[in-house]
């Protein structure tokens, strides 16, 4: 309370500077009154508030909070004196009404109440410009049902007035998803400007479940909308709403329809190939980029969504990737616009052919053809990587940190600190990773944040301490190893750590903590490796030595995904992402968790 007092009293001290004695002295008045009434000292609040609106008759902030106090502390004979002194000065002023109404309804006395609220909705007719603060007095003391009445009613009287957002937020309130998006869907339909405010207040009870009630009348919603009045913004509405849901090709098939009518923009097809390939939905992606390929007139467009075709291929194994990328380069050439195919070939000869020599042949040319420091920072990233696959640790953080120095606060500089701190991490260097971590743990990138948070937190928390092994030297080689696909060897490396100790329980020795890391990484491998079953008894034993740990949520939710996407076994899942929703409620998987967790029961969320 004492810093909400604390911030009040400097935005209205900021604002007091040139005002007069007299002003200066009521704002620092109504800053004392606005404390009291917060901290539900309403006599003290009163008095102050009743000097104030006798000073300043008009001021509907001070008669507010003056009939509030009187309320709060039962004077509700002095609020109704005050009211009807007022309406008897001042007809025209029909909010009073919703004030005197509302101070029966404190009392009880509901007939009054309604002949009151009444009074003020029917003046809409006359005057409909007091909509506005009919619709929201009605609301602040949440009678919702008076607040729609009043807004529509305006808006009846004033068709210029347009109170749809509030009606729609209203009926929101009352859990009427219905109604509320017939209100949003009315409000861009009078003017398409309100289209980005809409989607950002839909998009609060839209879901990824195609079943969810909300995301069914959206959709309906829409649909009628569509059949009784064509624009273009419902195909819009309808491709965001499937790609909310992850229904990518009926997303593409609305973005296809508004192409038809404006061949000339193919950028909101892209972002959905994009959006598809990020969520490895992968048919779709390409189905989005083939179609690009086919309509583009636009050179660099082309060479772009080929070059997502040619990441597809290599994520979906594809027989015949290298032969796509040699079409490519056939057809559009090794030069400065294609520099991008020209890294992902070299990481695809890389990291799937195992031809590291191939690929830095490939940079070296590709850097001949660089004209922008930024093509030049991706190329050598992607070097960087190639020489830390083949064990050259020293030249590939030469590599790293010059993208680091030229490009210090950009993406590709940030990707660079912390390939730098990785790759010290892969050498032992534990104490030069930690600082290029603790740099990046508030990157602007949150994906690099994350990541430089999870790897600071495994070093701290396992590196050795007076000179005595802690396994930790071991398990970043055995990433290393993964690192260049050597997954056996990786994994041998971390058998060799269970074996070396005499005292071994369930896979973890008691008191220290690396052994969480290492039957996590040894998880991860087993899952690379599609050895389920193993996966599932190292994330057991995990749970088996300590359920408080701080890898718990983490390993329960990899169980329930295991079981859930591989294991195909639906009740084993729901208990796994059962223990995260009610053991672990702060846990970053939580509303991953519940989602898969109804879908699974069954649930119409």
């Amino acid at each position: 309370m004492k810093k909400i007092f604390l911030l009040l009293f400097l935005i209205i001290s900021s604002v007091t500077i040139g005002q007069n004695p007299a002003q200066k002295k009521a704002q620092n008045n109504y800053i004392l009154a606005e404390n009291y009434y917060r901290e539900g000292a309403y006599e003290k609040a009163t008095q102050i508030y009743k000097k104030l609106y006798d000073s300043s008759p008009f001021n509907t902030t001070y008669l507010g909070r003056l009939i509030s106090c009187y309320q709060e502390t039962d004077q509700f004979l002095i609020a109704e004196n005050l009211l009807k002194s007022r309406i008897k000065a001042n007809k025209s002023q029909v909010y009073l009404y919703v004030y005197l109404g509302y101070n029966f309804e404190k009392q009880q006395q509901k007939e009054k109440a309604q002949e009151n609220y009444k009074i003020a909705i029917n003046s809409l007719d006359k005057t409909p410009s007091y909509g506005a603060i009919l619709g929201r007095l009605f609301k602040e003391y949440n009678l919702l049902d008076d607040a729609i009445l009043a807004y529509e009613k305006a808006m009846e009287a004033n068709k210029n007035a347009n109170y749809n957002f509030q009606i729609a937020q209203i009926y929101g309130e009352k859990g009427n998803f219905k109604k509320m998006f017939e209100s949003y869907i009315d409000l861009v339909d009078k003017n398409d400007q309100y289209f980005s405010l809409v989607q950002r207040y839909t998009s609060t009870y839209i879901t990824d479940d195609a079943e969810n009630e909300a995301n069914i009348l959206f959709r309906k919603t829409l649909l009628r909308k569509s059949a009784s009045n064509p624009k273009d913004v419902w195909n819009t509405l309808l491709s965001w709403l499937f790609t909310q849901q992850k229904d990518y090709t009926k997303a593409l098939i609305q973005e296809k329809a508004l192409y038809q009518r404006k061949p000339d923009d193919l950028s909101a097809i892209f972002t959905i190939g994009q959006i598809a390939f990020n969520d490895k939905s992968f048919d779709a992606s390409q189905q989005c980029f083939n179609f690009i390929v086919e309509k583009s007139t636009t050179k660099n467009e082309i060479i772009n969504a080929n070059l997502y075709l040619a990441n597809i291929a290599v994520a979906t194994k594809n027989p015949d990737t290298e032969t796509i990328f040699k079409n490519l380069f056939t057809t559009f050439g090794k030069n400065t616009a294609t520099i991008k195919l020209q890294v992902a070939y070299a990481d695809f000869l890389t990291f799937s052919k195992n031809e590291p020599t191939k690929a830095n042949i490939v940079l070296e040319e590709a850097l001949s053809f660089a004209n922008s420091k930024f093509d030049k920072a991706r190329i050598k990233l992607k070097l960087g990587d190639v020489l830390v696959f083949t064990g050259k640790f020293n030249k590939a953080l030469i590599y790293f940190s010059q993208i680091q120095t030229q490009l210090k606060n950009h993406e590709l500089g940030q990707e660079a600190r912390f390939k730098v701190a990785q790759t010290s991490y892969f050498k032992g260097d534990f104490d030069w990773a930690k600082a290029q971590l603790k740099v990046l743990k508030s990157s602007t990138t949150q994906l690099i944040a994350n990541d430089a948070v999870d790897l600071f937190l495994k070093i701290s928390d396992n590196e050795p301490v007076d000179s005595i092994p802690s396994g930790l030297k071991q398990l970043a080689n055995a990433e290393l190893m993964a690192f260049q696909n050597k997954n056996d060897a990786a994994l041998a490396e971390l058998n060799s750590l269970f074996t070396k100790k005499d005292v071994f329980i369930n896979g973890l020795t008691s008191g220290e903590v690396i052994y969480d890391d290492v039957l996590f990484f040894q998880a991860k491998l087993f899952i690379k490796q599609k050895r389920y079953e193993e996966a599932l008894v190292s994330l057991s034993k995990i749970i088996e030595a300590d359920n408080q740990g701080f890898l718990t949520d983490d390993v329960y939710f990899m169980m329930a995904e295991t079981y859930n996407n591989n294991l195909n076994n639906t009740e084993k899942a729901q208990e796994y992402y059962q223990k995260i929703i009610f053991e672990h409620p702060s846990s970053i998987y939580l509303v991953d968790a519940r989602k898969k967790y109804r879908k699974l029961r069954g649930d119409k969320v």
